[in-house]
């Protein structure tokens, strides 16, 4: 019953550019959380989280140029995905620096982005999709 498949077995070409960075980092992030709490990759909780995660990304209001979530004053996960994702980030952040050192100094960057003002409208990910179709 052990699947062995990674975190991210969702709709791999679902989310793209930044977007798809940052799904990476989180399933990345993950991976290490639930290995070391769950003693698999990809416990159906944690799987279930990326899910989430993921279509979170793709319906974020501020699209590609979106800055870190936990300064955001549109709170889209639930509330028992927020508090996971924190925990998750407190565990493994630290390690990350370590195992993949680009990804995480790319997303202190973001940490430091501000966010726009006035929420834009037709940026998402999701929303671009649909013009093209």
């Amino acid at each position: 019953m052990d699947n062995k498949q990674p975190l991210s077995q969702n709709e791999p070409d679902l989310l793209t550019g930044k977007l798809a960075e940052e799904f990476k980092t989180i399933t990345l992030m993950t991976t290490l959380y639930c290995k070391a709490h769950h003693q698999k990759g990809n416990c159906e909780g944690c799987q279930n989280l990326l899910s989430h995660a993921q279509q979170k990304l793709d319906r974020c209001v501020y699209g590609q140029e979106k800055p870190a979530c936990k300064l955001c004053p549109i709170h889209c996960y639930k509330p028992h995905y927020r508090e996971l994702t924190k925990v998750i980030m407190q565990y493994a952040g630290p390690k990350m620096l370590f195992k993949h050192p680009i990804l995480t100094i790319n997303h202190v960057i973001k940490g430091s982005k501000k966010f726009p003002e006035k929420i834009p409208v037709g940026l998402s990910n999701y929303h671009q999709r649909k013009k093209i179709k």
